[in-house]
């Protein structure tokens, strides 16, 4: 039977737990993620001088920047985190849509991020619900950053009369971590700068993961269950950021779940239950949930088959919290969560036998 007949229909999945959630970089030398080239932006700079104008690629065209930009302003996920990291103000960014368990508007590590850098009250775009164009113009920007978005050509032409646009590469909501950096420090002129951050974050990862060899060699794969219907689920494919960041963490994509990715130009996909047997090979679930979730799965004649459910090699993120917010990385979540991450996802690496 071919792959087709087993999975569900493709999904590009509007959720804002989904959306939110999808921007990090594969590792370098990943080969096996689709996708996971380094994107080399242009900017005409030599020995960390920059010159102008900057000539950023991405899945629009071709963005020129005239001169150094003093105003920054971010929409969408994980953009605002890039200026904040490199000691930049953004005049404005997007509220964020999930995670956020405060009246801020932030996630914890961007209102921060601010704080660190003076600032109490930044000003937010609520955008949740379609860009906020005019509350964008008013901020006056000299750039905009959207590297990692899910914005569309008609979205890309109306943000350009305002300011450039740094775009998505190719896909959206496809960008991984590294690739969100370089790009979006490359359009504030500060591609040297972008590359040093990436060095630093993959530092911290190796450094932190070498705490959990139960990990080492095993695989994982991101899932999204509905409570209310376990008939269906989703995965994650290594397009997303989510997926790709577990293999950051020293973690294997499954063989099955590589399979499904090749006929799909999603980033996740739907499955029947009654075919949950095809990822039979994942050694490591993570998923949005608790414990109750885990053991409804178990209970479940169909789920429940799945090895790695039976044993409860599952790490459950609790729905709606930084931490599952975290689960796609940004230049400032991945230090401020990823000892709670790997701490969750190393307790469900102890069960695989």
């Amino acid at each position: 039977m071919k792959l087709k007949k087993l999975m569900g229909s493709i999904l590009v999945i509007a959720l804002s737990l989904l959306i939110t959630a999808c921007s990090t970089s594969g590792p370098s030398g990943q080969d096996n993620l689709p996708g996971g080239e380094r994107v080399s932006a242009g900017t005409g700079s030599e020995q960390g001088e920059v010159t102008y104008p900057l000539r950023i690629k991405h899945a629009f065209g071709e963005t020129v920047i005239e001169s150094k930009p003093e105003r920054v302003a971010t929409i969408s996920w994980g953009n605002q985190d890039i200026p904040l990291a490199l000691g930049v103000i953004p005049v404005g960014v997007s509220k964020a849509n999930y995670g956020v368990t405060d009246d801020s508007g932030l996630l914890p590590w961007t209102l921060e991020g601010f704080k660190k850098l003076g600032v109490e009250n930044p000003v937010l775009f609520n955008d949740t619900d379609g860009l906020d164009f005019e509350a964008i113009s008013d901020v006056q920007p000299d750039v905009i950053l959207a590297a990692y978005s899910g914005i569309t050509q008609e979205e890309y032409d109306l943000l350009n009369q305002i300011a450039p646009v740094v775009a998505y590469p190719t896909v959206a909501w496809q960008t991984y971590w590294r690739d969100q950096i370089v790009m979006d420090a490359t359009g504030m002129g500060m591609e040297a700068e972008g590359e040093e951050l990436v060095s630093e974050l993959e530092k911290l990862i190796t450094k932190k993961i070498a705490a959990y060899p139960q990990m080492t060699g095993k695989n994982a794969a991101f899932f999204y269950f509905i409570p209310t219907d376990l008939g269906k689920f989703y995965v994650y494919l290594p397009t997303d950021p989510r997926a790709a960041y577990l293999t950051d963490l020293g973690l294997k994509v499954p063989e099955s779940v590589a399979e499904l990715a090749k006929d799909s130009a999603s980033f996740a996909i739907e499955l029947s239950a009654e075919n949950v047997d095809i990822l039979k090979d994942v050694d490591i679930i993570i998923a949005y949930g608790d414990e109750a979730l885990l053991k409804s799965l178990q209970a479940d004649p169909l789920m429940g088959t799945l090895p790695a459910i039976q044993r409860g090699s599952v790490a459950m993120i609790q729905d709606g919290t930084p931490l599952a917010a975290s689960g796609t990385p940004s230049a400032l979540s991945i230090p401020a969560t990823i000892d709670d991450y790997l701490s969750i996802i190393g307790k469900a690496a102890d069960r695989v036998r």
